[in-house]
């Protein structure tokens, strides 16, 4: 940790580990970005993948790879930084490294809202994504006024989010059964969670998301940092502790829920990639930026295993992420334990 002092007296602390990790998160994304570019039917090298992208590729190669994949691996970096993002807030707030979008029903919720346009409505795919944004942002509403009593307090949030999750993981079996065999079949697919078949149509509104809530988060990462330690330290720091938390309560709920529309209810990113961001970087508080490029790491390579590490046999992005995810759960929870903390 370094001090940096302006001209103007402000000292600025500056973590070197942190900035190095974040460094090799966004280089190690761009890498396995260029590398899943280039991975189909009809494989690419990355030399040439890179000389496509700089707009001097033959035709062929820059319909597949613009028009086919590009989307594709864009998608899954946004959504990938979105639910990192997401996760590490939710984290953070709830002081609880299982404060996650999974444990606490916001994907959930916003399956629910996929599978009311998919079985009741008969949706196309734009009026899925939004019945999901929709189901999430409802859901995320509903978490915190049931949590609130003289403010939310993190415990309070996950044991509420946790019963949030059960009822519309209800719900969502109830509108399976209801369902035809066609419209059941399409919405076990979005389910899973997928980049497959993901165009600039998904891009473009994600980008935007991102463009305007990352800049909000990271203005309020320093009361975050403070909220940490607690509601009566934050107070006499000066920090408005419910409209901090309320602020950044909605900037999760939206990344988490416009993800989720995108791809679908992609497993375990939002927990695993805040909690792997702290261990790389060592560092004490919230791990915004470190946790966001983890991951879109992780999903991109999610990504990238899915179609090579089982053939023709392509998984998925949820399943992988699900499988990975699950896992790292189970340890979490045993570690916890022997700690002591639940």
């Amino acid at each position: 940790m370094k001090a940096i002092r302006t001209r103007g007296g402000l000292s600025v602390r500056f973590d070197v580990r942190t900035a190095v990790v974040v460094t090799l998160l966004a280089v190690a994304a761009l890498v396995a970005s260029v590398v899943l570019i280039g991975t189909g039917d009809f494989d690419i090298p990355a030399a040439d993948v890179i000389r496509t992208l700089f707009g001097n590729g033959d035709a062929g190669q820059e319909f597949i790879i613009n028009d086919l994949r590009l989307p594709r691996v864009l998608v899954g970096l946004l959504v990938g930084a979105a639910l990192g993002l997401g996760g590490a807030l939710f984290q953070s707030i709830a002081r609880n490294p299982l404060g996650s979008p999974d444990v606490l029903g916001l994907g959930q919720g916003s399956t629910a809202g996929a599978l009311g346009m998919i079985v009741l409505f008969k949706g196309s795919a734009l009026e899925v994504a939004g019945g999901a944004l929709v189901g999430g942002l409802v859901t995320g509403l509903a978490i915190y006024l049931l949590a609130w009593k003289r403010g939310v307090h993190g415990y309070r949030l996950v044991l509420v989010g946790i019963g949030v999750s059960a009822f519309m993981t209800a719900i969502n079996g109830y509108l399976l059964t209801k369902a035809d065999f066609v419209d059941a079949a399409r919405a076990v697919v979005w389910m899973t969670g997928s980049l497959n078949g993901r165009d600039w149509e998904q891009v473009w509104p994600l980008l935007v998301l991102c463009a305007v809530l990352v800049p909000v988060v990271l203005v309020y990462g320093r009361s975050l940092r403070m909220l940490e330690m607690g509601d009566d330290v934050a107070n006499s720091l000066g920090v408005g502790v419910e409209r901090t938390r309320f602020v950044l309560l909605i900037a999760s709920v939206l990344l988490t829920a416009a993800a989720t529309a995108a791809a679908g209810p992609v497993s375990f990113v939002a927990l695993t990639a805040p909690q792997l961001a702290r261990r790389l970087t060592r560092s004490p508080g919230p791990n915004l930026m470190p946790a966001m490029f983890m991951g879109a790491t992780l999903l991109v390579v999610a990504d990238w295993a899915s179609q090579r590490a089982f053939g023709a046999d392509q998984l998925p992005v949820g399943v992988v992420t699900g499988v990975l995810g699950g896992g790292y759960l189970l340890w979490l929870l045993v570690t916890q334990r022997k700690a002591g903390r639940i």
